[in-house]
């Protein structure tokens, strides 16, 4: 019984550290390929990630599997870039017609998160 419930649990592990692995591995070539100082890498891992979000959310929508969501898309994408969970999130209330909520979401994530991390860095100082 124990054995069952922990399932999801080392799916989603096992897919976040595949998905941080990879993450770290994009971003560093990224940084040998293109050195410079703007984050190209994490960029793409956010564009990628939330491509792939999109995709696997789409086929699981088809085809229902709560292991291979909790692996690939809470797993490997979550560990990979937690920017695909947003944007799913942001186009599910756009499809349900909830725009200015979604307004709210993109603008008040983007806006509080980047407010979130300078207060943090100054704490952090």
């Amino acid at each position: 019984m124990f054995f069952a419930h922990s399932i999801p649990i080392v799916c989603v592990a096992v897919g976040g550290a595949l998905g941080s692995l990879l993450r770290y591995a994009v971003v560093q070539l990224m940084m040998r390929v293109h050195p410079q100082p703007f984050p190209l890498g994490t960029m793409l891992v956010n564009i990628v990630g939330s491509l792939m979000i999109g995709v696997m959310m789409a086929r699981l929508i088809q085809q229902p599997s709560e292991s291979v969501q909790l692996f690939v898309v809470t797993g490997i994408l979550g560990g990979f870039t937690t920017f695909s969970a947003f944007s799913w999130d942001a186009l599910q209330l756009l499809q349900r017609g909830q725009v200015a909520s979604a307004a709210w979401y993109i603008g008040g994530s983007v806006i509080l998160s980047l407010a979130a991390v300078a207060v943090g860095y100054m704490i952090g100082r």
